[in-house]
């Protein structure tokens, strides 16, 4: 399965349920889970993750009853709660796609004081067969352990 077999319902619940785990903060000015940027990484990466989701949403809209997006906020609260304590493995990897999703955005890296880039070897080009890192392991000698 692929996140374009999710239906529009899911799609709109899938945004309403990830702004209640990760709503935007303007004192921090990062936004919600609910982006459109994030939501669209979301769906791009769902991969082995599809069918969980689907379950979970699935799951989200029976509790609801109608489309969990179209509930208003308390019935919406009170879902959610129903939701997670009965979604299980589900429900658990939905909000780890939500979060794993929100956390790479560059926004919310900035926002964390985090930089946009790997954080080793911090730009520096190690040149081809340089192995001189390795220097201070070589000096140390051999160590050698008889086998169990």
């Amino acid at each position: 399965m692929s996140a374009d077999q999710l239906t529009r319902a899911q799609r709109d619940d899938l945004r309403s349920i990830a702004a209640m785990i990760v709503p935007a903060s303007d004192a921090y000015k990062v936004p919600g889970a609910d982006d459109p940027v994030i939501q669209a990484d979301m769906l791009a990466t769902l991969g082995r993750d599809t069918t969980l989701v689907r379950q979970a949403l699935d799951h989200l809209a029976r509790l609801a009853g109608v489309p969990f997006a179209k509930l208003d906020a308390a019935r919406r609260e009170a879902v959610a709660l129903e939701f997670r304590s009965s979604g299980g493995a589900a429900a658990a990897t939905l909000v780890r796609v939500v979060l794993q999703c929100y956390y790479r955005d560059d926004r919310v890296l900035r926002s964390l004081g985090l930089e946009l880039r790997a954080p080793f070897p911090k730009g520096y080009v190690l040149p081809d067969g340089d192995w001189s890192l390795l220097d201070p392991v070589k000096a140390r000698g051999g160590t050698l352990r008889e086998a169990p």
